[in-house]
């Protein structure tokens, strides 16, 4: 994976990545390049592309998830307002809870850090009920424990009736 030059990573994160607009592989896959350049920090791996049915609101497309490993010298807020940065040039508009959108950058964990802040909860407070992050998670991390929940693999098995396949690729 890229590396950047000088990078001084001091912690561990995992991305959890969605689109559904403007040809959402694309999306994500030019998102995977632009976590790689991220001030401080390095992209060590992420999951294939899985596509999924929209929760929530089902009068909109498919999504392709995904889920990249970071080590970054960001703090948590700063990670937050990178990713936030990184969603507004590739056009995201937040127009309704569940919209669609053209790229969703999620913190889904920082280290081991349990926080529940007005602008960030970590772990993401819904990871755990969701298939199309449990299921690439698993993939680049198949140890991987939640921090003040469990293992990742439990949650997956509660998850069975969420309809989660791998995307082909380009």
């Amino acid at each position: 994976m890229n590396r950047n030059p000088g990078c001084q990573p001091v912690s561990r994160a995992y991305i959890g990545l969605g689109s559904n607009l403007d040809d959402p592989a694309s999306q994500v896959e030019r998102a995977f390049d632009e976590l790689a350049h991220l001030p401080s920090s390095c992209l060590l791996t992420h999951s294939s592309l899985y596509r999924s049915a929209p929760l929530g609101r089902f009068d909109q497309p498919d999504f392709i998830n995904a889920v990249a490993y970071i080590e970054t010298g960001l703090a948590p807020h700063e990670l937050l307002k990178a990713l936030l940065e990184i969603e507004h040039n590739h056009g995201r508009i937040r127009e309704y809870p569940n919209a669609p959108r053209t790229l969703d950058l999620d913190i889904l964990m920082y280290d081991d850090l349990q926080c529940n802040e007005h602008c960030l909860i970590l772990p993401h407070p819904r990871m755990h009920q969701r298939a199309f992050v449990l299921q690439p998670l698993l993939e680049i991390a198949p140890d991987c424990r939640i921090p003040g929940r469990g293992t990742a693999s439990e949650f997956l098995a509660r998850c069975a009736g969420q309809q989660v396949e791998q995307a082909q690729n380009k």
